[in-house]
């Protein structure tokens, strides 16, 4: 995967959750190495409201819909709610509005679970919501392994765009 191929082979989507894992880790330690000094409110709170607003309503319109097209709206909800970006301006005012705090621990532990334990990244409104395997990736991902391990030469792509 790079910044011109958005794409993942098996190993790097292994090793890219493998990364979401170390986090995982290291916030579910701090979590658990404090657990008496958590409010137990504001991490459930802070825990849930991320699918409340970003997963469960797509979630209900797409399980609702006979035809699987869902407005883009829930897609925007979902990857605006579980982005790292989000999550960590909501913990900056929360810091700054209440100060720093335990609990705060139930975003990345939310947002480094999804994508360690479940593979689940930001959505692309060319998908369907839930993961469906797409019959367009199927054949491009069999016709890419099909290649075997070696890349094609960088001189054939220097070819392939002068033509």
């Amino acid at each position: 995967m790079d910044a011109k191929n958005l794409f993942e082979t098996p190993a790097t989507s292994k090793l890219h959750r493998a990364e979401y894992a170390l986090g995982l880790a290291v916030s579910s330690v701090l979590f658990l190495t404090h657990l008496g000094d958590v409010s137990w409110p504001v991490f459930i709170g802070l825990f849930l409201y991320i699918d409340l607003i970003g997963y469960i309503p797509g979630a209900i319109a797409y399980h609702r819909s006979t035809t699987k097209d869902i407005s883009k709206v829930y897609y925007v909800l979902y990857n605006v709610m579980h982005s790292l970006v989000t999550e960590g301006l909501v913990a900056l005012v929360w810091i700054w509005a209440f100060g720093a705090e335990w609990a705060l621990l139930a975003l990345p532990i939310h947002l480094f679970g999804d994508r360690a334990l479940f593979g689940n990244f930001l959505k692309s409104f060319r998908l369907p919501f839930e993961p469906v395997e797409d019959p367009g990736y199927l054949r491009f991902r069999a016709e890419f392994e099909g290649r075997g391990a070696r890349p094609a030469p960088v001189a054939a792509h220097l070819d392939a765009r002068t033509s």
